[in-house]
C-alpha cells in the first residue's frame, strides 16, 4: 500500500511540474532542483544539519528519495554525533557488509518531518518559482530591448502612463511621450523598449514614443528592403511630434533607397506618419561626401554651395550658401530645418543667403571655388543656437527675420 501511495505521489509530482513548466515557462530541471533544495531545507529544520543529506529525484518517473549519510563507528558508546554517526550494529540493518569507517545511507521519509519543517520546504519551492518566473519575464523582455512592442494603456500615474505588455507592465514617462498625443485606458499603442532592469519586484521596463529608434523600427516593419539589409538607415534626427529627418543608403545601385522608403504613392512612409500622429518625415540620400550630405540634409531648400572646414576637420564646421529666396526655407520655422540638418550630419552649419555671402566676402556663383573662411564668415548654427553674421546682426534678429520671411512665403 505504501508503495502504491509512493507511485501516486510521484505521478502527481510529475503532473504538477509539467503544468508549472507550461504555465510559468520554467524548466523542469529548475523545478526539480527547487524540490531537492526544499527537502534538504526540511531535513535541516528537523535534524539541525543538512550537510549529510542527499536527495535523489528520478526525472523520468518523479520518484524521489531522501537519504541521510552516516559514518559507521564500532560501538554505540563511540558515537559523538547521532546525526552523522551510526553504530556498526545499526549500520548492518541497511548494509550487511558495513565496516567501521564506511559511510552508509539511511532513507528518510518526508512525512516524518514536523509541520514547521514542511512549511519551510514549501516556502523554498514557492520562492524559487517566483524567482524563476521573474527571470523568465526579464529574459523575455530584455531580448526585446530596442524593439517595438504593442501594449495596452492601463492608467495614468501622475503624468506617466502605465502600460501592460502582456506578462509585465511598462512605464511611459512624461519625457518619453509625444506632446499632443493623448491615450485612454484600454487603448492599444506601440512603444519602443529603451531599458529593462531586473529588480527584486520583477523586471522594470522603460518605454518611449519619442526615441529615434522608434522611427527606425517602424520603417523596418514597413520597408522590406531595410529588413533584408539592402537599404540601410544611416541616421535619424527627430523632434517628436513635429518633424524627422532620416538619411538612407542602398547597397544595391539598382535600388533607390528614398523611393523604397516612400513606397508606391507614399504608402510606406504614410503608414509611419500615421503611427506618429502626422509627424512630418524628410527622407534624404546619405553620402560619404560631407558636402553632398549637408546639401541633402537641408532639403527641401536648394543649396548653391557647401564648404567644409578642411583645415580643422575635427571642428565639424561647414558653410552653406543658399539663394536669397531660399534662406527662410533652409533655416525652417523657428530654425527647425537647420537644427535637424545639424543633428543629422553632425556638423555646425553656417547658413548665408547669396546676397549676404557676396557682401561678406565677395562670393559669386561664377567663382570656380568656394572655400571655408571662418574670419570673414561668422554666421554659425551649432545645432542649438544661431550666432550673428556680423556684430550688428544679432541672433534674435536673424531668427525673427527667418521666421517672418517663412511666414511671408507661406502667405504667398
Amino acid at each position: 500500500m505504501a508503495k502504491e501511495n509512493k507511485i501516486k505521489d510521484s505521478e502527481e509530482l510529475l503532473r504538477a511540474i509539467s503544468e508549472l513548466e507550461k504555465e510559468k515557462e520554467i524548466s523542469k530541471e529548475t523545478l526539480f532542483e527547487a524540490i531537492e533544495n526544499s527537502l534538504k531545507k526540511a531535513a535541516k529544520e528537523h535534524f539541525g544539519n543538512d550537510e549529510n543529506c542527499v536527495v535523489e529525484i528520478d526525472r523520468e518517473t518523479g520518484e524521489y528519495h531522501l537519504y541521510q549519510e552516516k559514518t559507521v563507528v564500532e560501538n554505540e558508546e563511540d558515537i559523538t554525533d547521532p546525526v552523522t554517526e551510526v553504530s556498526l550494529e545499526e549500520a548492518k540493518t541497511v548494509a550487511k557488509k558495513a565496516q567501521p569507517g564506511d559511510v552508509v545511507r539511511f532513507e528518510l521519509q518526508s512525512k516524518e518531518f514536523g509541520r514547521i519543517a514542511t512549511q519551510h520546504a514549501k516556502s523554498v519551492i514557492l520562492q524559487k518559482i517566483r524567482e524563476e518566473e521573474r527571470n523568465v519575464v526579464f529574459d523575455q523582455y530584455y531580448s526585446k530591448q530596442n524593439n517595438i512592442v504593442v501594449g495596452v494603456v492601463q492608467r495614468y500615474i501622475g503624468k506617466n502612463i502605465s502600460i501592460n505588455l502582456g506578462k509585465a507592465d511598462a512605464m511611459l514617462n512624461e519625457a518619453e511621450q509625444v506632446k499632443g498625443e493623448h491615450f485612454r485606458p484600454t487603448d492599444r499603442i506601440k512603444v519602443y523598449i529603451t531599458e529593462v532592469k531586473n529588480t527584486p519586484k520583477g523586471p522594470k521596463i522603460q518605454v518611449s514614443r519619442t526615441h529615434p529608434g522608434f522611427v527606425k523600427r517602424l520603417f523596418e516593419s514597413e520597408v522590406s528592403e531595410i529588413r533584408d539589409g539592402i537599404v540601410e538607415i544611416k541616421g535619424i534626427a527627430r523632434e517628436p511630434g513635429s518633424r524627422t529627418k532620416m538619411s538612407v543608403w542602398s547597397k544595391d545601385e539598382n535600388v533607390d533607397p528614398v523611393g523604397a522608403c516612400v513606397g508606391l504613392n507614399g504608402a510606406r512612409v504614410n503608414a509611419v506618419v500615421d503611427e506618429l500622429g502626422g509627424e512630418k518625415i524628410d527622407i534624404i540620400n546619405w553620402s560619404p561626401d560631407a558636402n553632398e550630405l549637408i546639401q541633402n540634409a537641408l532639403s527641401p531648400a536648394q543649396v548653391i554651395a557647401v564648404a567644409v572646414n578642411e583645415e580643422d576637420p575635427k571642428s565639424k564646421e561647414a558653410m552653406v550658401i543658399v539663394p536669397d529666396l531660399q534662406l527662410s526655407l533652409a533655416i525652417g520655422k523657428e530654425g527647425q530645418n537647420a537644427r535637424l540638418a545639424a543633428k543629422l550630419t553632425g556638423f555646425k552649419i553656417d547658413i548665408k543667403s547669396e546676397s549676404q555671402a557676396r557682401e561678406a566676402f565677395g562670393f559669386s556663383t561664377d567663382s570656380e571655388e568656394f572655400e571655408y573662411d571662418d574670419e570673414q564668415f561668422e554666421g554659425t548654427y551649432d545645432g542649438e543656437n544661431f550666432e550673428g553674421y556680423d556684430e550688428n546682426y544679432t541672433n534674435e534678429e536673424f531668427v525673427e527675420e527667418a521666421v517672418n520671411e517663412s511666414e511671408g512665403n507661406d502667405a504667398e
